[in-house]
């Protein structure tokens, strides 16, 4: 007990705690519209495609989040307006600038002189080194998409469920699906510090996927989500603390083990239903 008091005085973990909530946030409101539009691969292929930013940004001595921002809304973008056109199919498309953008971050790391820092709280995350600086960023992201969900949510509503039906109600879904793409790049991109490239996407799955069994509410759905990322953020960062493990994988980890033992409960409780019927 007094040893977790006792972390709460540290600053490190004030501000893991700071970007879990932000976190939770960003990934919950995003990845529900994600979840509702079956983006999980598009999502996927810009959280890829950004590490050619990252490695960008070491070669140059820059920030390698702003590479990656940079990098991913680029990528985000082409997606959107060549799927668009329709001349390319687009699991082609996110396939090419997927490959392309890891082939780029793999090529300028291995240009960069000197040792590269750090790689691994990109590649993995490491959300007890997060700064002052990246929740300061985090911040304005999630004010960013919490003003554009409170102006358009009617619109980002029935974009989610009925595009056609969208359209035929002359609503400006070109531009709204371009400002939503852009949105879901940068929070990609801003919250790789807490769970790196390779787990980022889990994110906008996972407690999108446990919430869906409890509301096919959209706005439920995406409250819940929030709150399921903030449980599995902190319980994961306690663990991946205790245990000395990579915090990144440990709250995903922890998020998958919720989704299996509230899924095999649900179940479990119908056969049981199931079997008192029978009787």
């Amino acid at each position: 007990m007094n040893e977790m008091i006792e972390l709460f005085s540290y600053r490190f973990f004030i501000n893991a705690m700071l970007a879990s909530v932000l976190t939770s946030i960003s990934c919950g409101i995003i990845g529900t519209y994600v979840a509702s539009k079956r983006m999980t691969f598009i999502s996927g292929g810009i959280t890829h495609a950004s590490f050619g930013g990252i490695g960008i940004g070491y070669y140059l001595g820059i920030n390698p989040v702003l590479g990656a921002s940079v990098f991913a809304v680029i990528a985000a973008l082409a997606v959107e307006y060549l799927s668009q056109k329709k001349e390319v199919r687009e699991d082609s498309i996110i396939g090419i600038i997927w490959s392309l953008g890891m082939a780029i971050g793999i090529i300028f790391i291995f240009l960069t002189p000197g040792y590269v820092p750090d790689l691994n709280a990109y590649l993995f995350g490491s959300i007890l080194t997060v700064s002052g600086v990246d929740i300061n960023i985090m911040r304005v992201l999630v004010a960013a998409i919490l003003f554009y969900f409170g102006i358009f949510f009617k619109e980002i509503l029935y974009i989610s469920f009925d595009e056609e039906y969208a359209k035929t109600k002359l609503l400006p879904v070109k531009q709204i699906k371009f400002g939503l793409i852009i949105l879901i790049a940068l929070t990609i991109v801003i919250n790789l510090r807490v769970v790196g490239v390779m787990l980022v996407i889990s994110l906008f799955t996972i407690p999108q996927a446990i919430a869906g069994l409890f509301s096919q509410n959209f706005r439920g759905i995406m409250i819940m989500s929030v709150l399921i990322s903030f449980f599995s953020c902190m319980l994961g960062l306690l663990v991946s603390y205790w245990m000395e493990l990579p915090s990144g994988a440990t709250i995903i980890f922890v998020m998958a083990i919720t989704f299996i033992a509230i899924r095999g409960g649900k179940n479990l409780l119908k056969r049981l239903r199931l079997k008192q019927l029978t009787f």
